[in-house]
């Protein structure tokens, strides 16, 4: 699939997202925007899945550690096939497969691992991609995690844990906007030197722009080559990316647009495909 039919999609996730929160009158908006031209390249690109057998034994593993943006989890699994698009707009109703943060309770396909807790998704990671070592498997696994969740202790002790057994056939992307629910990250709790923590716990460290498909997947390609240690890409996005209005804005982290913002976020979504 070439560039702009990627990018075309990912402005339809992007839309299923918008409209999704709406519905719902809640949920976590920003930072799933931000993530949609990621979803977008594995989705569509990069993971070994099949939509019609979720639990295909070779498939690649998804983690998505930063539980709250399910909304843009929900609508890249859609879009690829696995349940009805129309379905995404039950996004945190009563009896909903969509909960506010992914389940496995409700056996949503796609779904590999409930995510609330932040912090504990790395560790799952580590964990599959043991398995898969010891088992002599080929198969990958990914871990999606929020910059603000390395504020949490547990990640770094499976980030070390991740190294000391070599793991090559994990790679971790940090979503790394800058932002976090009380403001910059920076300014919570910093995280810079951040590339120089992680190689100190022995991982390989790569970096892109993660609002750029094509430059992701090639990043995502690299570490693939890697085969000595696990792999981190540190994914530079845009809170709210494809939405001017509420684009680097913190207060956009957990909160629905009204209708009025609905409407203006899907004109300039909307104006973007046909700019494409």
């Amino acid at each position: 699939m070439d560039a702009k039919n990627l990018s075309e999609i990912a402005q339809q996730i992007r839309e299923s997202v918008v409209t999704s929160l709406f519905h719902a009158q809640s949920g976590h908006l920003g930072g799933s925007l931000g993530l949609a031209d990621i979803m977008t390249a594995f989705y569509f690109n990069i993971l070994n899945h099949q939509a019609s057998q979720p639990k295909w034994d070779q498939r690649d593993r998804m983690i998505l550690s930063i539980g709250h943006v399910a909304p843009v989890w929900y609508a890249a699994l859609a879009h690829s096939g696995y349940f009805p698009v129309s379905e995404l707009n039950t996004l945190r109703k009563l009896g909903s497969r969509l909960q506010g943060h992914p389940s496995i309770e409700h056996q949503l396909p796609g779904v590999e691992l409930a995510a609330g807790s932040l912090g504990q998704g790395l560790s799952v990671a580590v964990g599959l991609a043991l398995g898969a070592k010891m088992d002599q498997k080929e198969w990958f696994t990914y871990c999606i995690l929020g910059d603000g969740e390395l504020q949490e202790g547990s990640v770094w002790e499976a980030a070390m844990s991740a190294s000391h057994h070599r793991l090559n056939q994990l790679i971790a992307v940090v979503d790394r906007n800058g932002l976090q629910i009380d403001g910059k990250t920076e300014s919570v709790m910093s995280l810079e030197p951040l590339a120089d923590k992680w190689a100190a716990f022995g991982w390989n460290v790569l970096s892109c722009d993660g609002n750029d498909i094509d430059a992701f997947i090639k990043t995502v390609h690299l570490a693939k080559g890697e085969l000595n240690k696990p792999t981190v890409i540190i994914a530079n996005t845009t809170m709210g990316q494809g939405v001017p209005s509420i684009e680097g804005d913190y207060r956009w982290h957990g909160k629905a647009p009204n209708q009025t913002e609905l409407d203006l976020f899907l004109s300039y979504l909307n104006s973007d495909h046909t700019s494409i």
